[in-house]
Formats: structure tokens, C-alpha cells, sequence
């Protein structure tokens, strides 16, 4: 009897266990093949922390020594990088030389895709990033005047750092600014926000005592 008793026991004791375990919340409620990466690198691609990362410039017009980076799609030997020659082309794979100075990169994609779809591929797809822009100078009352590379958003306050600095005869309130492409300089207040862009030479001029 004392035996029957104790079997009893057990076996309510381990359907009260099984119970108490399948009520238990589980630890989560994701499931594995359903968890997210924090970062992904599209299909095809490579991440390099040597790659060079396109500029981004509103309404930018190319100029000579800007180089750009030119993809038409699955046409490797027709892709690369290329630099806006002295005679303000790119001189590109089977179409030869493309107009760029004073165009933007949409007329400039417009224009290689209607060369391209002339008798050498059917519908192509072209796409155009500007890599580096041209330089910008900055001369007068700067410690080291002369050529640097531009970056985007330059300000006339960020090209004085560059060139290390106003001297101590610098007009501080006053710069002159020719801008790339026009003829003569002009005068703006120098402000904070004031921006240079690429081509443009920046000049300090000396104060009066």
C-alpha cells in the first residue's frame, strides 16, 4: 500500500513540472531566421574602407581637373574613372570625347547614353559621380597662401583655416571672391556661411590703420 502511494506521488509530481513548463514564458519570441543584421552590404560589392566615397554639389557645373566616376551597367570595359581634360572632355571607351566643362553630370549622363544607344548597345543605363572636385585658392592676407583641395560645403572661413590662419594686417570683415568661370572679382561681407566653391579664389585683403 505504502508502495502504491509513493508511485501516485510521483507521478503528480511530474505532471505538475510539465505544467509549470510549458507556461513558462519563453526567453524570445523571435525566431532565428527571422533576426535582422545591423549593416548590410549590397550583393555584388565589397566593402573597403579605401573606396573613394562620391561629393555631393547641388546644381554642379564640371570643370577641368574634376574627375569623376562613370558606371554603364553590366559593361565593365565601357566603366571607370576619368578626369575632365584642359580641353573640358572626357575621352571615354568607344564613343570617344564628351563635352563636360560647363555641363552638369544629368546633361553629360544624357548625352553618353544617346551616344552609346547610337548603333553600340540597346538601351543602355549610365550613371556619373563626381569623385573630387578642382581645387580653390586663396591668396592675400593668409599665413600660406596658394592651391588646395576643395571639400564639400567650404566655407571663406574654413579656406582661411586651411591656408593656417588670417596675418595681422588682414581685413577680417571684407573678402574678395572670383568665381570660377566669371571674369573679375567681387566684393562680399565675409560672414560665417559664406561659401566657396570649386574654382573660386578666395582673396584677404589688408586692412587700413
Amino acid at each position: 500500500m505504502h508502495f502504491i502511494r509513493s508511485i501516485l506521488f510521483a507521478i503528480l509530481f511530474a505532471s505538475g513540472s510539465l505544467a509549470a513548463a510549458q507556461t513558462a514564458s519563453p526567453i524570445s519570441s523571435v525566431p532565428v531566421d527571422k533576426v535582422q543584421p545591423s549593416s548590410s552590404v549590397q550583393a555584388g560589392t565589397v566593402a573597403s574602407s579605401n573606396a573613394v566615397s562620391p561629393v555631393v554639389l547641388d546644381d554642379y557645373r564640371l570643370g577641368v581637373a574634376d574627375k569623376v566616376r562613370i558606371i554603364v551597367f553590366n559593361e565593365e570595359t565601357l566603366s571607370g574613372e576619368f578626369s575632365v581634360s584642359d580641353t573640358g572632355t572626357l575621352s571615354l571607351p568607344l564613343i570617344g570625347d564628351v563635352q563636360a566643362r560647363g555641363r552638369s553630370p544629368r546633361e553629360i549622363v544624357k548625352d553618353i547614353t544617346a551616344k552609346l544607344a547610337d548603333g553600340y548597345l540597346r538601351e543602355p543605363r549610365v550613371s556619373l559621380d563626381v569623385l573630387t572636385y578642382r581645387p580653390f585658392y586663396i591668396m592675400g592676407e593668409v599665413t600660406k597662401p596658394g592651391e588646395y583641395p576643395y571639400t564639400n560645403g567650404l566655407t571663406v572661413m574654413n579656406s582661411v583655416a586651411r591656408a593656417e590662419g588670417f596675418t595681422y594686417r588682414a581685413n577680417k570683415g571684407k573678402v574678395f571672391i572670383k568665381r570660377a568661370g566669371e571674369a573679375e572679382e567681387r566684393r562680399y561681407q565675409l560672414s560665417a556661411d559664406l561659401r566657396v566653391y570649386p574654382g573660386d579664389t578666395v582673396r584677404i585683403g589688408e586692412r587700413f590703420f
